[in-house]
């Protein structure tokens, strides 16, 4: 089976630049999209290959929000993860299926100054007890603005404790995620430098000065099942790239 994930950077705005062409390409059964930035009521609908269409949108109107696109129906849909201070922002879907749990998530940022790193180490902490919870294997994707080794970013020695590269982030994101999920990239390309997200500032993306902050993680034992994980950093329309994980499950 084929996933994708996709941080879209606003969906309407992804939707002028040959979005619905490149989800047509990929033929993909899952499609995970972050940052919405979208009401439901300002979403198409894609059921021409994706009949069920499932929406967690901000209350705070265009910022955040997640979306998942299926071409088969789940056992149950959640929304959040029933946490009040974490769940207004749209940033996780869990769908069910009688194999496994698919989620998709994106993770707030500590931003400039990583004035919010505390309510970021939080969020994982709660994130990563909600995916412990889960009684199946375990397919988790999106943006977790973070960089996890120093091969995810350019310039590692000066971008340290810099958001998504501090100290701080990077062993919650071990403790909270990798201590009971595989990164599915990594498994099979432990050495190899390439990133997802680009800023818009400075060129960066045709110099390729970028982070790996998006990653498909599964459970442990879904790891002898992964046929191949990717980062399509030649589709474009967004400060971040699709990532497509393929799976035998």
């Amino acid at each position: 089976m084929k996933f994708v994930s996709w941080n879209v950077n606003g969906l309407r705005a992804v939707m002028k630049k040959g979005f619905t062409d490149v989800l047509d390409e990929l033929d993909a059964d899952f499609v995970c999209i972050q940052e919405t930035k979208a009401q439901p009521e300002q979403i198409e609908s894609y059921t021409d290959n994706y009949p069920y269409q499932y929406i967690n949108s901000a209350k705070r109107k265009g910022y955040s929000g997640t979306m998942v696109l299926c071409k088969k129906e789940p056992l149950s849909v959640k929304y959040g993860i029933n946490v009040p201070e974490f769940d207004d922002e749209g940033r996780i879907i869990t769908l069910e299926y009688p194999e496994f749990y698919l989620v998709t998530v994106y993770t707030p940022t500590s931003g400039d100054g990583l004035m919010r790193l505390d309510y970021r180490l939080a969020w994982d902490e709660a994130f990563g007890n909600h995916l412990k919870s889960l009684d199946k294997p375990v397919m988790v994707c999106g943006d977790f603005n973070v960089a996890n080794d120093e091969i995810d970013v350019p310039y590692p020695d000066m971008m340290q404790g810099t958001a998504g590269f501090s100290d701080e982030e990077r062993e919650s994101f071990k403790e909270n995620l990798l201590s009971s999920l595989v990164d599915t990239y990594r498994v099979l390309h432990p050495t190899k430098i390439q990133y997802s997200w680009w800023s818009y500032r400075g060129q960066a993306r045709q110099n390729n000065v970028g982070m790996r902050l998006d990653y498909w993680l599964v459970s442990n034992d879904l790891k002898d099942k992964i046929v191949d994980s990717k980062i399509l950093d030649d589709v474009y329309g967004s400060d971040h790239c699709p990532i497509m994980l393929d799976i035998d499950i």
